[in-house]
This record gives structure tokens, C-alpha cells and sequence, in this order.
């Protein structure tokens, strides 16, 4: 397959998964379309195009070209200079590495992260939260990430991408919708009555179960093992953590129970003030978890996979 097409795969596959479904993506793309055929000749230069195709700001092609045949993939969770010395060494070693895969955004996919954190209101408002309170909840969640991502030092991993001329591409938020979306179905599948029944769901998923053997297995951090879930809500795509006054609006709503990636400690007194259960899935099994499901993807045309950088390799082909 050609990178281009690696990459409109992993979109589509997002796309699919989507808790907000293909109409409000539909929306999306029709207005940043809209957006770009009403900016002046100038603006248009510095307008990212993709976006009329992706509506993903986190996941792009960050160097390579796109018609180039890809056989090898070298696929981390965090791929920073380090994994990108790891893939010129193989190379040196006589491995064929054609593309560096890395799930955490990476130059412009990750100064673009919070634009992603938007399609959180969609998914409060999809559990009953009133539209207006949710884009209101987020607004300044959005505004903070933004604001912690501009200092940062974006194009490190990307630099010595091209200093080796070894491709690199970031998936982020499709990843993490095909994660939501496998255990949202896993766990209605398995219609759990407590806490527990959801941790011993967890476990019989291979990346969670290998996740245990060094201590990062799924972990209940607000509530008890014993208690009743009620309404499930997996939290595991939006770009990054929202709101603390989410957890008010939720309980509202009937959200029992959380499961998420990780958690900050305001959010976690906020869950906790509002008698949500939490369970902190485990944050690298989750990614390599979702990770997983869009490699299987590529790995059906034929692609092979070498995974490094906390990427737990289990295959569903």
C-alpha cells in the first residue's frame, strides 16, 4: 500500500467508529469547506487542507511521500528521536522499515490536538447533556489545552524523521474511537451488574490481561468493586481529558460509571463529589488496544508490523 492510502485508511476507519456518527462528521467537513472557500487568496496558503477530508486534526502524514510504497511499519505509542534513531539503526541492521508509526500526535498533528476536544461536546450531548452546557463546559477546557501546547517543542521527533528521511505518521483520534467503540460494545455485550464485572470484562481482553502482569492493569479509582455500574460510559476519544464540570452534568444524565484512560486528580474529586464509579482502563494498554485494531487494518493488505514504544502487538486477523 502507498502511505496516502495508509493514511485514508486509518481516517475512514474513524470515521466508522465515531461516537458522533457519519451525519455530524458530514457537518464538520461541510463547514471547514465552507470555511475555506470564504477566506481571501492569502489565508488560503496557510489553510490545512486536510481538514476538507480529515476531520482529525491530531492524525496526519507528518513527513514522506504520500505515493510511496509501504511494506514495514516501525509502530510506538509515543515515537520521539529516540524510536527514530531505533528504526535507522534496523535499517543499518538490514530490517526493512518503510514508515515510523506513532499513535501521540507529532509536529502539526499535535499543535492542532485540542481542535479534536470539540467532538466532546457532540458525545455529552449524546448522553443527554444539553448541547449549550456541554460546548460551554468544554470552551475553556479547549482554550487550556491550547494555550499548554503552544510552548512546546512540536517538531523534534519530525526533525530527525527528515534528517534520516525515514516517513512519519501520526493516528490519533481514530485510534481512540475504534478503542471506545470495541469496549462500549464489549461491555453492553456482556450487560455487567457491578464495578467488578467490568474490571473482570477488562481482563479477558489481551492488552489489559498483559497490562496486569507489570502492574498497570485496569484499576478502580473512585468506587468499589462491589458496587452497582448502572449506565456505562467509555471515555476514551476527544484528544485529551475534559472538563471537571463534565462529571455534574453526567451523573444528571444517569452515568453510573466511567471508564477511561487516565485521570487527573480534580477530575477524580469531581467523580468522586458526584458518586461516579471510575475505572482507569489503563492508559498504554488502551492505545495499543486501539493501536491494534487499526494495524489489523493495514496488516490485511499485507503490511508487516514491528511495534515498539509501549505498543503491546495482539493481532484479531
Amino acid at each position: 500500500m502507498k502511505l496516502k492510502d495508509l493514511y485514508d485508511l486509518a481516517v475512514s476507519k474513524g470515521i466508522e467508529h465515531d461516537p458522533r456518527g457519519r451525519e455530524e462528521i458530514g457537518r464538520v467537513l461541510y463547514k471547514a469547506g465552507k470555511k475555506f472557500e470564504e477566506l481571501k487568496e492569502e489565508e488560503k496558503q496557510e489553510f490545512d487542507r486536510e481538514k476538507l477530508n480529515n476531520p482529525y486534526s491530531d492524525t496526519r502524514i507528518l513527513f514522506g511521500d504520500p505515493k510511496l510504497e509501504i511494506k514495514t511499519i516501525l509502530a510506538g505509542i509515543d515515537i520521539e528521536v529516540g524510536e527514530i534513531l531505533i528504526a535507522d539503526r534496523l535499517r543499518e541492521k538490514g530490517r526493512q522499515i518503510d514508515l515510523v508509526l506513532a499513535h501521540h500526535p507529532e509536529g502539526k498533528a499535535l499543535v492542532g490536538l485540542y481542535e479534536v476536544m470539540h467532538m466532546q461536546s457532540e458525545i455529552l450531548e449524546s448522553l443527554g447533556v444539553p448541547i449549550n452546557v456541554a460546548q460551554g463546559i468544554m470552551s475553556s477546557r479547549i482554550s487550556e489545552v491550547r494555550r499548554g501546547l503552544l510552548p512546546l517543542n512540536h517538531n523534534k521527533a519530525v526533525d530527525a524523521a527528515r534528517m534520516f528521511e525515514i516517513p512519519l505518521m501520526c493516528v490519533h483520534t481514530p485510534a481512540d474511537n475504534m478503542v471506545t467503540a470495541f469496549l462500549q460494545k464489549a461491555i453492553e455485550d456482556k450487560r455487567p451488574e457491578t464495578v467488578g464485572d467490568i474490571i473482570a470484562i477488562l481482563k479477558g481482553i489481551p492488552e489489559y490481561a498483559e497490562a496486569v502482569k507489570i502492574g498497570a492493569g485496569p484499576s478502580v479509582v473512585v468506587g468499589e468493586k462491589e458496587r452497582k455500574c448502572g449506565r456505562v460510559f467509555v471515555d476514551m476519544t476527544g484528544g485529551t481529558g475534559g472538563s471537571e464540570d463534565a462529571f455534574a452534568k453526567l451523573s444528571q444524565a444517569g452515568v453510573g460509571t466511567i471508564v477511561g484512560m487516565h485521570i487527573g486528580e480534580k477530575h477524580r474529586k469531581e467523580a468522586e463529589k458526584n458518586h461516579i464509579n471510575v475505572i482507569i482502563a489503563g492508559h498504554m494498554a488502551s492505545d495499543s488496544l486501539g493501536m491494534n485494531l487499526i494495524i489489523d487494518e493495514f496488516a490485511k493488505n499485507g503490511i508487516e508490523i514491528i511495534s515498539c514504544s509501549g505498543l503491546t502487538r495482539f493481532a484479531r486477523i
